[in-house]
């Protein structure tokens, strides 16, 4: 039996307030103000954090806090699934390799068990182990869609469908078969004429592609789907883009994270027999830890360091029990800077751009625990129509929102969904179309031309909508106009771009993004004042300019560089307070509880972590 016994925990945290720092570029993200009736007073001097680097409140532990409880307190004779890393060379030691599953995670040098809970520390305290985490559950969290974006445009007049580029669906599978899914072009796929390149299964070791779920499905078709069954009006985002899915989730959309981190390394070693360029995860979990220690989310890292884009669902936890607006609910790994964290809109039901909204089930930042400034943009997430598989779990269950096709057919091909993992594929779609537009772009240059060139609505924060709405036209184009610029070359910008970049806790304003400038650097980690998190060069995105809408190629209206951490005063603008341009991270109460505290004008917000160091999200 698997169980984990967690003791009851609650915890509460606050945010204190801002100080204004008068920089050109380096905006505060989100108005915030304090609220004196509810903040509460620091015990002590709160810890420094450096952009970029782990803060004082990244434990250095070898066992993390859900199995200390369950070492202490469960039956000992219960097992607990776990994942333990090993250090650089050591293997499993023999008197517990009868406890395996026989699942390596050589991504992360690991392998998951089935540990008795009477023997947790004497795993952890054995010199081959480097960590041992708690293997947490995971879950899941288009005609109108690809015209609201601009991606029906790209498509049909520039000619650019994502082909060539090969995206990773890491969910509960993909169809044996959807009109939907046949292949237009003379490459060959191995599953018939479906453009599925390759199908893994992580849960149950079949071989050829299935879903019982039916989620990753209508996660792929948002993707790639080419509309064949409605006569192409429910087209996906880049229809020429071939398929690799990683079945992680079973039939009733349940997994771990270890499914996860096992199909991320075999990206890691896979991606280039297949052209893996971009990774969509529509799946999550909740954080437990900060992102520097989190074995999912350092796995992500991995292949951001290898140049794929890895882009994830915000979560859905927008609003609380009582529908109230609440921050903090962030899922991970969308709470990694080096991941593309997409947040949900809606289109309102219209094919046009100014009626659009936020989804108000859609996760807002900051992360919990690292305060990352989340999610980096959002996308059209509600009522999104895409595949339908018959006979899986969502054909049954959700049999209200099936939708009809244009051909006649005995069964309902599509299906209505709302979610962040409806908003994820529709950037992972915008990005395969970006590489093919221009396949030297890097993880980090891809958002920060995503945020570039999204659009602000008005009544969000940067909390709620990161950068802004998708604009997978302008995303496009500029990607494009990146391939073959040349000095004199006018940039092909927009008035609806928003003309930033949120790089860490600050909002960049007031110049253009220059494609070989350090920050954009496969393994720069978004968020850094220098290359080498605290020594090596500043860093650089760009130039600045006067006229916004009027740039020139080659040329700059001051001349100068925006350099990370030399603007104006020389301070960062972070959370809380600034202190000597260091960032300051929550403060250690009497208790071990952390507390930082930021607020709006609505009032505080306030985590509540309970079972061992699960969040409640922050309510307004």
């Amino acid at each position: 039996m698997t169980n984990v016994w967690i003791r009851q925990v609650r915890r509460k945290a606050v945010w204190g307030p801002k100080r204004t720092v008068g920089a050109l570029c380096l905006l505060l993200v989100g108005g915030l103000a304090a609220s004196p009736a509810d903040a509460k007073t620091h015990s002590s001097q709160a810890p420094k954090k450096q952009a970029g680097a782990p803060g004082a409140f990244v434990k250095n532990y070898k066992i993390d806090d859900a199995l200390t409880d369950a070492a202490d307190h469960a039956n000992p004779n219960l097992t607990t699934r776990v994942i333990v890393t090993l250090v650089p060379g050591a293997t499993l030691p023999n008197e517990f390799k009868k406890y395996t599953r026989n699942t390596k995670l050589d991504l992360i040098n690991g392998e998951v068990l089935d540990l008795p809970n009477g023997v947790l520390r004497k795993l952890a305290a054995h010199p081959n182990v480097f960590r041992l985490h708690f293997d947490r559950p995971i879950k899941t969290h288009n005609y109108r869609t690809s015209i609201t974006t601009g991606a029906r445009f790209v498509t049909d007049f520039m000619g650019i469908t994502g082909a060539g580029v090969g995206i990773a669906v890491i969910d509960s599978g993909i169809s044996t078969w959807h009109d939907d899914l046949t292949n237009k072009s003379s490459t060959l796929y191995p599953y018939g004429n479906q453009r599925v390149s390759k199908f893994v299964d992580f849960v149950n070791g079949r071989t050829l592609p299935y879903d019982d779920n039916g989620h990753g499905t209508h996660v792929a078709g948002i993707i790639g789907g080419n509309g064949y069954d409605s006569l192409t009006e429910k087209q996906g985002m880049a229809p020429g883009a071939s398929l690799v899915s990683l079945k992680v989730l079973d039939a009733n959309g349940l997994g771990t994270i270890s499914n996860i981190i096992s199909a991320l390394g075999w990206i890691a070693t896979n991606a280039k027999t297949y052209n893996i360029r971009v990774v969509n995860m529509s799946v999550g979990a909740n954080i437990k830890e900060s992102y520097w220690t989190d074995p999912l989310t350092l796995a992500t890292k991995k292949l951001t360091d290898q140049g794929v884009v890895v882009v994830c669902a915000a979560g859905n936890m927008g609003k609380n029990a009582a529908g109230s607006l609440q921050y903090g609910g962030i899922t991970a790994p969308g709470n990694a800077p080096w991941v593309l964290t997409v947040g949900a809109s809606s289109t309102m039901g219209t094919f046009t751009r100014f009626d659009d909204t936020m989804a108000a089930f859609s996760s807002s930042g900051p992360s919990y625990l690292d305060f990352e400034a989340k999610p980096d943009l959002v996308a059209p997430g509600t009522g999104t129509v895409s595949l339908a598989v018959p006979g899986s779990t969502f054909y049954s269950t959700k049999s209200a929102y099936l939708v009809a096709g244009r051909l006649g057919l005995g069964s309902m091909p599509y299906l209505a969904l709302s979610g962040t993992s409806m908003a994820a594929p529709v950037v992972s779609g915008t990005v395969a179309l970006m590489l093919q537009a221009n396949p030297s772009l890097t993880p980090n240059l891809v958002k920060a031309i995503l945020q570039y060139t999204a659009q602000v609505y008005p009544g969000y924060n940067s909390l709620r909508q990161g950068a802004g709405f998708l604009n997978s036209l302008g995303a496009v184009r500029l990607a494009q106009f990146y391939k073959t610029a040349r000095t004199g070359d006018r940039v092909p910008t927009q008035t609806v771009w928003s003309k930033q970049i949120i790089w860490g806790s600050h909002r960049l304003t007031g110049g253009f993004i220059k494609p070989a400038a350090n920050a954009w650097a496969t393994g720069i980690v978004w968020g850094s004042a220098k290359t080498l998190v605290s020594t090596g060069d500043n860093i650089v995105w760009g130039s600045m300019t006067v006229d916004g809408d009027n740039i020139v190629w080659g040329s700059s209206a001051l001349g100068d560089n925006i350099v990370w951490g030399t603007m104006a005063s020389g301070d960062n603008i972070v959370w809380g307070s600034s202190t000597n341009g260091d960032n300051v991270v929550p403060a250690t109460t009497s208790c071990g509880a952390r507390r930082s505290m930021a607020t709006t004008s609505c009032g505080v917000r306030r985590w509540a972590t309970t079972s061992c160091g699960a969040h409640r999200p922050m309510t307004m």
